[in-house]
């Protein structure tokens, strides 16, 4: 199908951090898309109501009503991926997370807009007790997507079908976001998703990495701590998100692409 108008809903993972910068914003896998998508149908607009931080209950509120109000059919694409934020939370609960998402899928896919949603890496190379959490945190999240997706028919982003994406080199030095490398893979896994022109190689994983010296994996875990990890333990304490008062880059659609 051409699809002529793409709505991307979410948090940080869909506004496009930690890509490249184009005019002073993170371009992002859905940007990367939207520049495919647009060769393909003439007229196309693309919206990214997306806004790093936000929880599900905030993307609901704030976002898919206008995402709703822009569907015209099948031919609309809505990407929605939210939750991954509540989970991280230390007070997070799935029964009341869970159930939030799949009503909202379900609000989406009556719109009779065509839908992505996207699952969640579920295992690193990380180790512990803390990564066990996570894994089956992320495991249950993702079961949820699948189940709703099926349901009413969605196209499903699954993260976990090329365990090669968990390889921390696609990942921005604060261990939380995709780096420009990353967003590529996204966007050509997407691509494939939607039958669209994409790069074959996205699959291949890159060359084994060589193990950093004890001293270079104790500076980097410090700084990773000072720069990002405290930051963020700091903003939590305080009730503050990463995404308070910022707007999302697109807010209605507009004629794509933009010049780059």
């Amino acid at each position: 199908m051409k699809f002529n108008r793409f709505i991307a809903c979410g948090d940080s993972f869909t506004e496009g951090m930690t890509d490249e910068m184009v005019r002073g914003q993170y371009r992002g896998w859905a940007d990367r898309v939207a520049d495919v998508m647009a060769e393909q149908a003439e007229g196309f607009t693309y919206a990214n109501l997306a806004v790093r931080g936000k929880l599900v209950r905030q993307v609901i509120n704030d976002q898919l009503p206008t995402a709703i109000t822009f569907v015209t059919g099948p031919k609309t694409l809505i990407s929605f991926h939210a939750g991954a934020n509540d989970v991280l939370r230390p007070n997070y609960k799935a029964e009341l997370v869970l159930p939030l998402y799949a009503d909202a899928v379900r609000k989406l896919a009556a719109s009779g807009a065509t839908l992505l949603l996207f699952t969640v890496l579920e295992r690193t190379d990380s180790k512990g007790r803390s990564a066990q959490m996570w894994d089956s945190r992320f495991g249950a999240f993702n079961e949820n997507v699948r189940a709703v997706g099926k349901e009413v028919g969605a196209l499903i982003a699954d993260a976990n079908e090329d365990g090669f994406l968990s390889d921390r080199r696609f990942m921005a030095s604060d261990r939380l976001h995709l780096n420009p490398m990353g967003h590529d893979r996204v966007a050509q896994g997407v691509l494939q998703k939607l039958n669209l022109p994409f790069a074959p190689q996205w699959r291949t994983p890159l060359p084994a990495a060589k193990p950093a010296a004890l001293n270079q994996r104790i500076y980097d875990n410090a700084r990773w701590f000072i720069s990002f990890l405290a930051p963020w333990i700091w903003r939590r304490a305080r009730g503050k998100s990463s995404g308070d008062g910022r707007v999302s880059k697109q807010n209605r659609p507009i004629p794509w692409p933009q010049l780059h």
